[in-house]
């Protein structure tokens, strides 16, 4: 056994190490310390996988489509409509969306209630003149706070309920959570709002609204009269211009009519008027290559010489010309281009890749016209930036694809997202199924895994979750990683390792009173969650919990309560939750911006939380 606890042990400490390490996703990291502790002998083989039929597991997957559900209808998108409202006060800006989100997070995926309102966020700051760094972190924090509220409200809540089984009580319900969880929602609501000023200023994306300067890389070129590139394809001029040219076409404009994105294989014509987006140096290597012509020069010199006709005409037939307004088909040829800025997600499939390399252009009809990281434009060329997570992009696309184009890619529109106009009737279907299935949690009628399924099929049934979408609503990484872990974590229990760390926790509280020993265990849980993943850590904790409850011969419940908070606040770095890493590039947030803020808070969750929770839950 003790040499089973040593392997237990090692591989922990290996899994812990390559979470921090973050260089392969913790989903397959996760797989990887189950593959080596089935092997050992520790997990039976016929075991292995039982993770994926675990309540918990199926309880988060229909959490995730219900998000996407109540997304859909414009349930939450009425409420963030509303937001636009409260006015210019930075407090009362920070207070408003802190407290929005925060509730939004307690009834769905933190992650989707953060992603509705960022594009909020960051238009109000804009509106402002403010930098959108003082809203991102309160933001992202609120998210986190939220999830404390009820058992949906993030996965660690759904693992720990699961948990209180293995001391022979009903797992917890619905809104046993809420005690506790308002009450540091509300304190950490406050104190965000009374500290906002410790976030970190950044002028480089926060008064300025151009992180994207394109204006000044837009270029028209004309096709002259007799090219070697008269009826030959817009993909074969691309070509000729070489890697060393980079350039891309934005828009075709040809007999005065205006083609925003023209296919790669559309046939060019003499006379034709190509807009690119180049810089400087590869606007003049193209020209050199391909001898197309800067649409300026070519339309003043044909103007001079049509010019010069119409006068000798006019002369001969005693006419007056009339001026043209010349600014007339040049603004009609810009207005129509849609433009955005977009996010890319922990899990979005750019991730590594480059936009060459994903044939953006041809499979999505998308282009990329500038990349920013951790607030700066990167200047390197396009075909050759591999995306990160973080990375905000500067997206050429039709409008009516866009969101579509982005959901299937996996990044999250940021300012130029606009809210939808939402049928009352589908805000109240997809409000009253929801309704419904807390209701049957809360009174105990159905397990929540049941009523949540059944929630999620009924919302599918009436067609607020296409079938498409019903497994890309689905973050596999987190099933997977669950499910992964929790062998594991059993497997700690059963070697006696969760018994050993328990025992090291007693001796250090021997001399304390046992509130100070919750309070030792939830800030070591929220020290762990903030490099690993939160329902990683809620795995991991949640055996030690139970062990330490026998050995002081106590009521689990309140130590089972304080993994679940430790777990869920992970306000110390950005990556300890997604949440934290979306805001991380949007806000020009550094990785030590966090804890300026984050560490105040945590302290308070830990002050406020304790005594709630032996209230609530006496030892």
């Amino acid at each position: 056994m003790q040499s089973d606890q040593l392997i237990v042990f090692a591989v922990l400490a290996a899994t812990l190490g390559l979470f921090v390490w973050n260089r392969w996703r913790y989903d397959i990291v996760a797989l990887g310390a189950l593959l080596v502790v089935t092997l050992a002998g520790i997990v039976p083989p016929e075991q292995a996988f039982m993770g994926l039929g675990h309540p918990a597991v199926i309880t988060v997957a229909a959490v995730l489509v219900l998000s996407r559900g109540l997304l859909n209808s414009g349930v939450v998108d009425s409420l963030a409509r509303h937001l636009t409202k409260v006015g210019d006060k930075p407090w009362v800006q920070v207070l408003t969306l802190t407290a929005i989100v925060a509730l939004c997070s307690g009834f769905m995926n933190n992650v989707g209630a953060l992603a509705l309102f960022m594009p909020v966020a960051v238009w109000m700051s804009r509106q402002s003149g403010r930098s959108p760094s003082y809203l991102l972190m309160p933001l992202a924090f609120g998210s986190l706070l939220g999830g404390t509220l009820t058992l949906i409200g993030t996965p660690p809540n759904i693992i720990i309920a699961g948990y209180r089984r293995e001391v022979g009580e009903a797992p917890f319900r619905m809104f046993e959570f809420l005690p506790v969880g308002l009450a540091i929602t509300a304190a950490g609501v406050l104190l965000i709002t009374v500290l906002w000023r410790l976030i970190p200023r950044r002028e480089n994306q926060g008064s300025d609204q151009e992180l994207f300067e394109i204006s000044a890389y837009l270029t028209e070129l004309k096709v002259p009269a007799q090219s070697k590139y008269t009826r030959r394809t817009l993909h074969e001029l691309i070509a000729a211009g070489g890697d060393e040219a980079e350039v891309m076409v934005i828009a075709l404009v040809r007999e005065g009519h205006y083609q925003a994105m023209p296919s790669i294989y559309e046939v060019l014509r003499d006379e034709d008027v190509l807009l690119v987006e180049a810089d400087s140096d590869s606007l003049k290597r193209f020209l050199d290559v391909t001898h197309l012509e800067l649409a300026a020069e070519a339309d003043s010199k044909a103007e001079a010489r049509e010019k010069a006709e119409q006068e000798k005409q006019a002369e001969k037939n005693g006419d007056t010309l009339a001026q043209p307004d010349a600014n007339e088909s040049k603004t009609d040829r810009h207005k129509e281009r849609a433009l955005a800025e977009a996010i890319v997600t922990p899990g979005s499939s750019l991730i590594g890749t480059t936009a060459t390399g994903l044939s953006l252009r041809e499979r999505y009809g998308m282009n990329v016209l500038a990349v920013a990281r951790q607030g700066q434009r990167l200047r390197q060329r396009l075909g050759k930036i591999r995306f990160a997570a973080g990375d905000i992009l500067l997206l050429q696309a039709r409008e009516d694809q866009l969101p579509s184009t982005l959901s299937n890619l996996g990044c999250l529109p940021l300012a130029s997202r606009g809210l939808r106009i939402t049928a009352p009737r589908q805000v109240l279907l997809a409000s009253s199924i929801f309704a419904v299935a807390l209701a049957l949690i809360a009174v105990g009628v159905m397990p929540a895994a049941i009523a949540l399924v059944g929630a999620a099929l009924a919302m599918i049934l009436v067609g607020l979750v296409p079938t498409g979408d019903i497994y890309k609503s689905i973050d596999m990484s987190i099933i997977v990683l669950i499910a992964a872990m929790l062998p594991i974590g059993e497997a700690l229990e059963t070697t006696g390792g969760s018994r050993l760390i328990a025992d090291a926790l007693l001796e250090i509280g021997q001399s304390a009173p046992p509130a100070a020993t919750v309070a030792i265990l939830m800030a070591g849980v929220m020290l762990l969650s903030n490099v690993v993943n939160n329902a990683a850590a809620a795995v991991l904790a949640a055996p030690v919990a139970i062990s330490l409850s026998r050995g002081m011969e106590a009521s689990a419940d309140p130590l089972l309560m304080a993994v679940a908070i430790g777990a869920s606040c992970a306000f110390l770095t950005p990556i300890g939750h997604q949440s934290n890493t979306l805001v991380m590039a949007p806000g020009g947030y550094r990785f030590g911006d966090y804890w300026r803020l984050g560490l105040p808070l945590s302290a308070l969750v830990v002050l406020v939380a304790v005594p709630v929770i032996l209230w609530v839950w006496p030892l």
